[in-house]
């Protein structure tokens, strides 16, 4: 993570050296777990690229470009957990793992169908289902 972004988990002193305050086990199980969620990087005209999970919307970290952003939110996610861990509670799954038992249906024309599936490729998802629902969760969790 870079030690000039402003915006990560929390507290920026643990982001900026996530192994410090943190036992090794506990580290490496922080890492483990961070690393299922999946991290969604959005362009900033202010900060560059900003980057958070569904997980955990409130461990969000910036970079300079999409690689640092990822690195950093991947590092602010870390910490996250880590903090969870280190007081006892239970980090979130990741959404991947989540057992899916409801099904919406959503009528599309045939044109928005294509406009979507054409997103979802661009912003490298492998189906609709997935982009629709990440696109949906953020709208709803970040209130945009």
């Amino acid at each position: 993570m870079s030690t000039k972004s402003k915006h990560s988990s929390g507290n920026g002193k643990r982001a900026s050296n996530p192994a410090g305050p943190f036992s090794p086990a506990i580290l490496r199980k922080a890492q483990e777990i961070a690393r299922d969620y999946r991290i969604t990087i959005e362009k900033s005209d202010r900060l560059g690229y900003i980057g958070t999970s569904i997980e955990i919307p409130t461990a969000f970290a910036d970079g300079k470009t999409p690689g640092d952003c990822y690195e950093a939110a991947q590092q602010a996610l870390t910490v996250a957990v880590a903090t969870m861990l280190e007081a006892g509670q239970k980090p979130p799954q990741p959404a991947a793992a989540m057992k899916r038992t409801t099904q919406v249906n959503v009528r599309l024309t045939h044109e928005e169908k294509s406009m979507i599936a054409t997103a979802a490729a661009n912003s490298g998802f492998k189906g609709l289902a997935d982009f629709i629902r990440t696109a949906v969760l953020d709208r709803v969790l970040f209130r945009r």
